[in-house]
């Protein structure tokens, strides 16, 4: 089976940036992403999604290093600071590579 590289881009958020970081990403040059409602905890402290102000998110993107990275910088530069979101890439490889 041939397989063909990209990039998970996985952005874990609290719940009231989902909006924006969907525009965010299409207008980037993401091709789609997936969006699921997630607990977790940490230097921010805990979010157990038992109350709307306290859900989040994790958004995945699937996509080539390029866009990968302009998405990156740009949750980076403009959400880092205030809000808590973490931000990953790793390789991947993809069977239909025309959809990313």
């Amino acid at each position: 089976m041939k397989t063909h590289p990209r990039k998970l881009l996985v952005v874990i958020a609290e719940a009231a940036l989902e909006r924006q970081l969907v525009a965010d990403v299409k207008r980037l040059g993401a091709q789609g992403y997936t969006v699921i409602d997630v607990r977790g905890g940490g230097a921010r402290g805990d979010r157990g999604a038992d109350w709307d102000a306290d859900r989040s998110i994790q958004m995945e993107v699937i996509c080539d290093d390029a866009v990968a990275g302009k998405i990156a910088d740009h949750i980076h530069q403009s959400y880092f600071e205030d809000y808590a979101v973490t931000v990953c890439i790793t390789e991947v490889g993809v069977l239909r590579p025309e959809k990313f």
